[in-house]
């Protein structure tokens, strides 16, 4: 009987022992599954991110002895995080590919000289663009952009900067006047009612283009621009041109077509520099009409050129003519006793 009791004993005791060991070993395997998953995932990560980087090296070409990274046409609407490990890349050709925004890893690209998105939908340009000190080339035409980083005013080395055709884009921050390298400013088919400050301050802008905004006015410093060559402002709603205008000495092209211009300055005359200017399709007040020849073919062009300045200069001349008469008139009809008997 005694043992009998030790068997039962023994048993109970091992069953005891094996169960404790089956729920030791099902809570080891419990902890376990979520770190082997990890693991898999982690693996499937890395996998995945070298077939990416394996693709985007094949869109790797030198130009000009640049890197340059070209993706045309494709679908990246985000840019991988291993992108950063070809941060030796000089220029940036992404077109057409429906990317919504520009990385914040992009401040690792420290060599990078040219960065262009042209024709995406890009909304938003982050702050770390600012980091970018050697970039020459800022292209983000044809995209969604509605504000501007003041960080980017820290892009010293910066000498083209494109944003046409953002649509709701309508400022610009003063910190942009920093940027003492642009050359070349795109700002045409946006929603800019007012001429930047910053503009006015940038010394060595020589190309400027907002044409189809919602400019009412130019600033009276405009002239501040001394280095500026062509400024193109058609199809805006400006109702007068400044005085000062006229001294922009350097200005070479001026197209202000499809305006509510109803006057010509002129002092506008006296811009001996001026090849080519436009006042097309404006509520001018007088008619000027002129006698061209026909042009020869290879002339076309020169011609209508020398038609828009030949009407600018006819137009001044008859305004001049015109005003000279008035005051002939009213001198010839002052009565002896001094009062005026002008009426006009």
């Amino acid at each position: 009987m005694g043992g009998m009791v030790v068997r039962g004993s023994v048993s109970s005791i091992k069953a005891l022992w094996e169960t404790r060991i089956c729920r030791i070993h099902e809570e080891e395997q419990s902890r376990k599954a979520p770190r082997d998953r990890f693991r898999s995932r982690l693996s499937v990560s890395v996998w995945e991110d070298r077939v990416v980087l394996a693709q985007l090296k094949q869109k790797l070409m030198t130009v000009d002895g640049r890197l340059v990274l070209r993706i045309e046409q494709e679908d990246w609407k985000s840019l991988p995080d291993c992108l950063i490990q070809l941060s030796q890349v000089q220029e940036w050709q992404i077109h057409r590919t429906g990317l919504q925004k520009i990385p914040h890893f992009i401040s690792s690209f420290q060599n990078l000289l040219v960065l262009d998105l042209s024709r995406n939908g890009v909304t938003e340009v982050p702050k770390q663009i600012g980091k970018l000190t050697q970039l020459r080339e800022l292209l983000l035409s044809y995209n969604r952009v509605q504000c501007i980083p003041e960080e980017l005013g820290c892009c010293e080395s910066l000498e083209r900067l494109e944003l046409a055709m953002n649509r709701d884009l309508n400022h610009l921050p003063h910190q942009l006047k920093n940027l003492r390298q642009l050359q070349h400013l795109d700002l045409s088919m946006n929603n800019f009612t007012s001429f930047p400050n910053c503009v006015v301050d940038l010394p060595a802008l020589e190309w400027l283009d907002m044409g189809g905004n919602h400019l009412q006015h130019l600033p009276e410093d405009i002239h501040r621009m001394k280095k500026l060559h062509a400024l193109w402002l058609q199809r805006n709603r400006l109702e007068k041109l400044p005085e000062n205008i006229s001294k922009m000495t350097r200005l070479e092209t001026l197209v202000l077509s499809s305006n509510c211009l109803t006057d010509i300055p002129p002092l506008m005359e006296d811009m001996s520099n001026l090849r080519f200017v436009n006042f097309r399709d404006n509520p001018l007040t007088r008619t000027v009409t002129l006698t061209v020849e026909e042009p020869e073919a290879e002339n076309d062009e020169d011609a209508r050129e020398m038609f828009g300045l030949e009407f600018m200069h006819s137009y001044i001349w008859e305004a001049r003519k015109r005003l000279t008469t008035l005051n002939g008139h009213c001198a010839t009809n002052i009565v002896p006793s001094g009062g005026e008997m002008c009426h006009n």
